[in-house]
């Protein structure tokens, strides 16, 4: 076919109207229109505008569609989510503060950082969780992904142990009034911003095949009790909950309370395992729910 031809074709499938894109980008502000207050700029490049009390429902929808499609275009279908405290050091961090601590030799520094210590073995259990799940999955079809809340802490360890696996994991932070700095380890183009914590807590669960709790506070029950909820209402299709570390669970939350005066149904405890350990964790997902096998590995 001769160039001629083939310019004819490219003209024929060229696009009539230029793109919001382009537009945006060739905008010219008029000398008589380009003051405060003058309402003669693009719709979709006037931030002020977009930031309006009025305009939150768009602002939602935005905020629902930017993490949906950079997913999609980083062909992240499925994930494990994991959840807990921001507050849990890594055993090297932990024991600089204890060392710390007993060379000003405040006693109540003292303790609060030997409690630290001995919390630091789940930032080591989860970030030894994320290389594992990360490791095993990177040959599937479809790998799973992990993804967490994008801060420091718990969240921290899931990103770097998929991190130092090679592999990509998912970040979704959201921000504070005292800022939360996403942690060095997401994958910059899977580290996200939110402004609603709904929203935030939407693309949590959409695409997650099993949850995964270490210890927590506010937050983390939070996003327990609310994928709890959705699954004991039948809102959401059933996915396996492992809380890591059954002491500390079971000190928090009494469940027989909660069975004994009828306020959850027999079989509602089901909901959640309780697991110690990374490999004890991937063994009850691949054994009970067939979550490391199937048609993809």
């Amino acid at each position: 076919m001769s160039s001629h031809h083939h310019n004819k074709k490219r003209e024929l499938a060229a696009r009539n109207f230029p793109s919001a894109q382009q537009e945006a980008k060739a905008q010219v502000p008029h000398p008589n229109y380009d003051g405060p207050g003058s309402a003669y700029q693009l719709a979709f490049t006037d931030n002020e505008f977009l930031l309006r009390e009025d305009m939150r429902p768009v602002r939602m929808q935005l905020e629902l569609l930017k993490p949906e499609l950079m997913q999609q275009e980083q062909g992240v279908k499925s994930t494990i989510v994991m959840f807990g405290s921001a507050r849990i050091p890594s055993r090297e961090g932990a024991q600089n503060l204890l060392e710390a601590a007993r060379v000003a030799g405040d006693p109540a520094a003292i303790k609060r950082a030997e409690m630290q210590l001995s919390m630091s073995r789940y930032y080591e259990e989860a970030r030894r969780f994320a290389t594992l799940v990360t490791t095993i999955c990177r040959e599937r079809a479809e790998p799973l992904y992990v993804v967490t809340g994008g801060g420091p802490g718990i969240m921290e360890a899931g990103n770097r142990g998929a991190f130092e696996a090679g592999g990509k994991s998912i970040g979704l932070n959201i921000v504070l009034p005292h800022e939360q700095n996403p942690n060095p380890y997401i994958t910059p183009e899977l580290c996200f911003r939110f402004h609603y914590f709904a929203l935030r807590k939407m693309h949590f669960l959409m695409r997650a095949v099993a949850l995964v709790a270490f210890p927590g506070g506010y937050g983390t029950l939070d996003e327990l009790f609310e994928a709890m909820t959705l699954i004991q209402t039948g809102k959401s299709r059933r996915r396996p909950i492992l809380l890591f570390g059954r002491d500390f669970w079971t000190r928090l939350i009494n469940f027989d309370v909660l069975l004994e005066t009828g306020m959850i149904s027999p079989g509602d405890e089901k909901l959640i395992r309780f697991v110690e350990t990374a490999e004890e964790a991937w063994e009850v997902l691949e054994s009970e729910y067939d979550i490391g096998s199937g048609p993809n590995t």
